[in-house]
């Protein structure tokens, strides 16, 4: 009969026990040369006739990988809830004073970012208590930083018209030069040039800055990425997936 993965273990851990006691120096009792020998011999035979343990060894130690993984975030999460969801300097779409949190990743020239935009609209326009977090972080080039950094002088100073321009901006097809950014900022009746003055806030700075060291603590590798409460959900998930989210946060309350 195959040999389960718990006296697999019990057995490669005895293993190591009679070495790591045949390595100390207080030990009472050490394997001669021949003796070391022999073990060597039992251990290699016997892998060589059950290699299964080595793939469910493997298997194991990913799978504690991964939990102890996943615990971590779980952790990092619970940590910076104050970060991710109250920051004053992020913008926020739906309710401000939704029951559920849902923050969001983003970068205005990231495609999968486009391709999840119409779901989150509609998400927003079917539940009104959801406050939605969203996370400037340009990670695609000087066109992206430019793009965030213009979105985020309209939210610090022409705040009711941050809306419109981002949703311009999400829709915006091809390229996403400065240029675009501005005609997109004027079609949506900003004034520019209090756009252009106040691109020279700090607080951008400060904004792109925290929102990096976030993703990087996160683990977040790349854009769209959500976080539903105490729940990191990284790529560009369908509609199903953020209405099951929320649903499950309002349920853990």
């Amino acid at each position: 009969m195959p040999r389960t993965l718990a006296s697999t273990f019990s057995f490669i851990l005895m293993t190591f026990f009679v070495f790591g006691l045949a390595g100390t120096a207080n030990a009472q009792q050490k394997f001669s040369p021949e003796q070391k020998q022999e073990v060597e011999t039992i251990i290699r035979e016997y892998l060589l006739q059950n290699p299964e343990v080595v793939v469910d060894s493997i298997r194991e130690l990913r799978r504690r990988d991964e939990m102890a993984a996943a615990k971590q975030r779980k952790e990092t999460l619970s940590s910076m809830q104050d970060q991710l969801t109250k920051d004053s300097n992020d913008p926020i779409m739906g309710n401000p004073h939704g029951d559920v949190t849902v923050v969001e990743f983003f970068d205005y020239r990231c495609g999968y970012c486009k391709k999840v935009f119409p779901d989150i609209q509609r998400l927003l326009k079917e539940d009104g208590n959801i406050k939605f977090v969203l996370k400037e972080w340009p990670i695609l080039g000087d066109d992206s930083t430019y793009a965030s950094r213009a979105a985020l002088s309209v939210w610090f100073n022409q705040t009711d018209k941050y809306k419109a321009f981002h949703i311009a901006m999400m829709k915006n097809k091809g390229s996403l030069s400065n240029e675009r950014v501005l005609e997109h900022a004027k079609a949506s009746g900003i004034d520019i040039d209090k756009l252009k003055l106040g691109l020279g806030d700090l607080r951008i700075d400060q904004t792109i800055a925290n929102n990096g060291k976030l993703a990087s603590a996160l683990g977040v590798t790349g854009t769209p990425a959500f976080v539903f409460g105490s729940d990191l959900v990284p790529g560009a998930i369908d509609f199903a997936t953020m209405k099951q989210s929320v649903k499950e946060q309002r349920e853990v309350k």
